[in-house]
């Protein structure tokens, strides 16, 4: 789809400004002073504490015990702290924060790597170097990042930057030519894209930090050039793994960081080249992928969820509501303001990436919040096998698909429930990274087994992962009275569970109640597990939670509740310090749940 236009593209770029500049009071005198004191006041915190202090041994700690989170804490918290500086003096222009701006450029341009130690490999899945190559950098996530954040930076601030010294901005431009296009320009990433080979979030991300880089910055046409082309091949591959139905197979987290992020690339492409990427706005696989992540909501801060997305999302910022305009999308604009709108105010998105931040300051204000979202709908997603149902009272999603999607966890057929806004069968989520996380040990970790999602087991066997293990003859209606979805599960597990079908329906029986129907055909003893995260009661052909509701149950023998204590910070974002998991044996070969 980009590539075709490589022939119309104009022989000279414009520049690119990610927002206004310093010396543009107007714009940045019009942000609301209840946002301004948020912004200053952080950016006085910020003023007030010490730069963390970054060695070798921390960026080795991963190599050496697959600790990601300590070196990280330390990368990010630096970068957020010139995030709020940067802010700071903008919304300010007082030059009381320009002294520790330029501390925290040079103390990021002499970092020895800007890739994270979780990425510092030359190849997808390649060994990962204890320490950076100063002599050949990798152009990973957090490094791209890096580099938009410094361009960012220049391109607002230089001016006031260049009355201290020439050299801040200069160093900039050398530590990311060397860093990052030179790299990017002279060798092949895997995120890159290469024929058949699967991409995920990686590739818009990076893309379109390049791009936000290279054209915030006074770079030659040449290089612009280069650049667009080699952009643009990569976002053709970005785009050949969505369906054309829009679904982000990495959970509606991801999806900022990959549909959103394409139409941060797409945003900074039409205006240094107007005219040939116009026409991109009015694909309707590309307004689908934009809806998503209203079409995912359930209600407040919970979104449906499944592989390595919460359960629980920060509000929506202008990026989406921007987004939703772009497409000519009604729903998903009205969506996003509505959820700005219901956020503790003043808001800015928790990201790292300034860009982000400085739209939300100019053009949030600018944004109705007087509008009410538009009703949730059902959708079924075919690209993931998605299902979602909706009534006055309940919000159901059910998965079917396969266990073979990027960040993917074992959950072919679970099922996610909320009553009135609270979530009764939930799916975990997934706990802070590690290097486990991402290697062939990846599914010892309990948050990743079927066993701990809304699944059967037979006898232990769980289920297994790769695209070939996932759900069969799925059908699908909606009408008035009842929505419903069914197929058949088997074959998401492995010869040794001896299953011979696996038969599931879900129903919403609107306005009265969820059903879920399992009938089995098979050799071991099939044990259903239920996750939930508030306290089980157990009643004879019943199942109460507490005043949330009960699971009416026909054909099960002994129900045994486990108690699972959760002390990782990330799931305690989403969760309270204890979920439970219901086992509940089948009596015989069909099992019926009905939810009220």
């Amino acid at each position: 789809m980009f590539s075709e236009i490589s022939e119309e593209l104009p022989d000279v770029f414009s520049d690119f400004t990610p927002g206004s500049a310093y010396a543009d009071r107007e714009s940045w005198n019009a942000v609301p002073q209840a946002v301004r004191d948020v912004v200053v006041r952080d950016a006085e915190a910020t003023f007030a504490r010490a730069w963390p202090f970054m060695t070798a041994s921390d960026y080795r700690e991963y190599t050496e015990n697959g600790n990601r989170a300590h070196f990280e804490a330390l990368y990010f918290t630096r970068r957020r702290m010139l995030n709020d500086l940067v802010l700071g003096e903008l919304v300010e222009a007082g030059g009381r924060f320009l002294p520790k701006i330029v501390d925290g450029i040079f103390l990021i341009a002499e970092e020895s790597g800007w890739q994270l130690p979780a990425h510092n490999a030359y190849g997808r899945g390649g060994l990962r170097l204890p320490l950076p190559d100063t002599s050949q950098p990798v152009v990973d996530l957090f490094a791209a990042e890096t580099a938009a954040l410094l361009a960012t930076i220049v391109a607002l601030l230089g001016d006031a930057l260049d009355g201290i010294s020439p050299e801040i901005t200069a160093r900039v431009k050398r530590e990311i030519e060397v860093r990052i296009l030179t790299p990017y320009l002279g060798r092949h990433f895997w995120w890159m894209g290469s024929g058949d080979e699967r991409m995920n979030n990686w590739t818009a991300w990076i893309t379109q930090n390049v791009l936000l880089t290279v054209f915030s910055l006074k770079t030659d046409q040449t290089t612009r050039h280069a650049v667009v082309r080699k952009a643009l091949g990569s976002l053709d591959a970005f785009l050949k793994d969505y369906a054309e139905d829009g679904a982000c197979e990495e959970g509606v987290v991801y999806y900022r960081h990959a549909a959103l992020c394409l139409h941060g690339a797409l945003t900074i492409l039409d205006t240094v080249a107007p005219g040939p990427f116009a026409r991109f706005w009015q694909q309707p696989k590309i307004r689908n992928m934009a809806e998503y992540i209203a079409n995912m909501h359930v209600a407040g801060r919970h979104y449906f969820n499944f592989a390595d997305s919460s359960a629980v999302v920060e509000p929506c910022s202008a990026r989406e509501y921007l987004f939703g305009k772009s497409v000519g999308s009604e729903m998903l604009a009205t969506f996003a303001a509505a959820d700005r709108a219901a956020a503790e105010s003043p808001h800015l998105p928790g990201e790292w990436n300034l860009w982000y931040r400085v739209q939300e300051l100019l053009v949030g204000h600018t944004i109705p919040a007087e509008l009410q979202p538009a009703s949730g709908r059902d959708i079924f997603y075919p690209g993931i096998g998605v299902f979602i149902a909706r009534d006055g009272q309940f919000s159901l999603a059910v998965k079917a698909g396969n266990n073979g999607e990027g960040h993917n966890h074992n959950d072919v057929g679970s099922v996610t429930l909320y009553k009135n806004g609270s979530p009764l069968l939930i799916d975990v989520g997934v706990e802070t990274y590690t290097a486990k996380t991402f290697s062939p040990r990846r599914y010892e970790i309990w948050t990743m087994q079927s066993a701990y999602h809304n699944l059967p087991t037979f006898e232990g066997v769980m289920q297994s992962a790769g695209e070939a293990f996932g759900a069969r003859d799925v059908e699908v209606e909606f009408g008035n009275s009842e929505a419903r979805i069914s197929f058949d599960i088997s074959g998401a597990y492995p010869p040794e569970a001896d299953v011979r079908s696996y038969r599931r329906a879900v129903s919403l029986q609107r306005g009265r109640r969820v059903e879920i129907v399992d009938t089995y055909d098979g050799d071991r003893p099939a044990v259903l597990s239920l996750m939930t995260c508030v306290a089980p009661t157990i009643a004879p052909g019943r199942i109460d939670l507490a005043d949330l509701g009960s699971i009416a149950v026909d054909g099960t023998g002994s129900i045994e509740i486990d108690e699972i204590e959760v002390d990782d910070s990330r799931l305690r974002s989403a969760w309270p310090e204890k979920l439970y998991r219901l086992r509940l044996s089948f009596a015989d070969k069909l099992l019926r749940l009905r939810i009220v």
